[in-house]
């Protein structure tokens, strides 16, 4: 960026040149480190064992951060101090930094935005507010472009007006860095997305599961009903696929003698945007051998019970208008059951047109290549999840809709799955896994006939998945969770994009 381009802001153009005169001082408005002894708020949470009565006995702190407000009044000033964690008021004298450093850098050369080091002592103004009276004041990064910075007005009735704030949405999603700067209690639900993600997997761990890895790239994909994003490997000359679930490589691992693995994965689904979709996401699978889905049911509610507790102290979570209890037990409800009650059709046992005559006669959108599996799941998906606000396990599938879950043990045509609904929503889908492989091979057939006809998200056929099934593998429940999804209710955030600090955006 040069000073000349003609583009620039008048504000960027000063504040280039204030890069120059910065140089001119011989101050390097860029430099390489400097030594933090304490945040922000661990002076403001322990303020007493900074505080002396005698100043030269104080001890003596070490902060950085921007400086986000000032108050210049002649040789002696105020500003407040931004770090990673909170803010602190800084008082900064002339004859304590020195005249060159307070009168021709702190007061002609320093914006708001401005990073600066300051070392000092802890004192209370006379007002009773903690501060740090600064004795050494350094230089370390300039801004040259303004940060926006809200203004508050008092209008005629005397009520206080914000002006200029940073609050159009889109704007905020696509300027993250910005976001987390002016808005920082944005942050405070990233923080807690990352200690929600910290008590799962020591939760799992403290179990024995292990943490592994499994590929992003891959030559077939599956695991999942989804359209996958494409690319190329050039010296192989082949095409591959992102990942939509990585089920299919974790249960390769149980076949190879692992007894439980998990893996916190991003995959990608070539889908729209919405509030609770995003193309690149976030979910935890878990694979444990010798288990059902009603082990798995027990393990997951123990768990998300564990993290509400992690996060809140309680089990209780306000999620907009709702109190969403994470207490256990779940309520537990078979698929048709939950169907029946909301619509007064019972969909078990009924052929596929009978089905899609239902559809219709409910008003659902359906496509001509829909199978009897997708009819039931957009049913149910219109009818019974956005009433689900609770913790609730929807249990016992139809086969259709389930390819890669094992047949129920006493109820036919239905398999062993379930999927957990909180706040309208699946956070979670679970099975007893499929570990028949001819059972198996049967079931990608059919979806090889499906997408034939025309579903996009039908899976294929993975042969190299079939072989090691053929190889043997034991009985075993597995789970994915979402954790964009599960983090928009711990973090009581409307929109997926509110838990994620990039989302995808379409170009400006």
């Amino acid at each position: 960026m040069s000073n000349t381009e003609p583009s620039l802001s008048e504000q960027q153009q000063i504040r280039l040149e204030k890069l120059d005169q910065l140089r001119e001082l011989g101050v390097n408005p860029f430099p390489y480190n400097f030594d933090v002894t304490h945040t922000a708020r661990e002076i403001l949470a322990d303020e007493s064992s900074f505080i002396s009565e005698n100043p030269d006995d104080a001890p003596r702190v070490s902060v950085a951060g921007r400086v986000m407000t000032r108050r210049i009044m002649g040789k002696a000033s105020f500003f407040t101090l931004q770090d990673s964690e909170d803010t602190i008021q800084i008082y900064i004298r002339r004859d304590d930094v020195g005249v060159d450093e307070y009168n021709n850098v702190f007061k002609k050369l320093v914006d708001i935005g401005d990073f600066v080091g300051i070392k000092g002592f802890v004192f209370k103004t006379r007002t009773g507010e903690t501060t740090i009276h600064a004795e050494e004041f350094t230089f370390l990064g300039k801004t040259v472009r303004p940060l926006p910075t809200p203004k508050e007005v008092k209008n005629e009735k005397g009520e206080t007006v914000t002006y200029d704030a940073f609050s159009d949405k889109e704007l905020r999603y696509r300027q993250r860095y910005v976001d987390l700067v002016v808005n920082p209690e944005v942050r405070d639900a990233f923080i807690k997305r990352t200690k929600m993600v910290q008590a799962m997997r020591d939760f799992m761990n403290e179990r024995g599961y292990l943490e592994v890895e499994t590929p992003v790239l891959q030559p077939i994909y599956g695991g999942a009903a989804a359209k996958p994003f494409v690319t190329h490997h050039n010296a192989l000359d082949m095409d591959l696929y992102l990942r939509i679930a990585n089920e299919l490589y974790l249960k390769r691992l149980i076949v190879g003698g692992f007894d439980g693995v998990y893996e916190f994965s991003k995959d990608f689904r070539n889908e729209g945007l919405s509030r609770f979709h995003n193309p690149e996401f976030t979910q935890v699978e878990l694979y444990v051998a010798y288990k059902d889905y009603i082990w798995m049911m027990n393990f997951m509610e123990e768990m998300i019970e564990h993290v509400a507790l992690t996060l809140h102290g309680s089990t209780k979570v306000k999620v907009g208008e709702h109190e969403i209890d994470f207490k256990r037990p779940w309520p537990r409800i078979p698929m048709y059951e939950a169907i029946e009650k909301e619509t007064g059709h019972d969909l078990h046992q009924k052929s596929e047109d009978e089905i899609r005559a239902i559809a219709k006669e409910l008003h659902i959108e359906i496509e001509e290549g829909m199978g009897k599996g997708k009819l039931i799941d957009e049913i149910f998906g219109e009818y019974v999840e956005p009433k689900l606000i609770q913790p609730t396990f929807i249990t016992d599938y139809p086969v259709e809709m389930s390819p890669l879950a094992k047949k129920h043990r006493s109820k036919e045509g239905l398999v062993e799955r379930f999927e957990a609904i909180c706040n309208g929503k699946e956070i979670a889908n679970a099975f007893s896994e499929l570990n028949d492989p001819v059972d198996q091979r049967q079931r990608f057939e059919e979806q090889a006939r499906l997408r034939s006809e025309g579903d996009e998200e039908a899976m294929t056929i993975d042969e190299d998945f079939l072989k090691a099934i053929e190889y043997g593998m034991p009985p075993t429940a597995g789970i994915g969770i979402g954790i964009d999804r599960l983090a928009m209710i711990m973090t009581n955030s409307e929109s997926i994009r509110d838990v994620l600090f990039f989302p995808l955006m379409r170009p400006e």
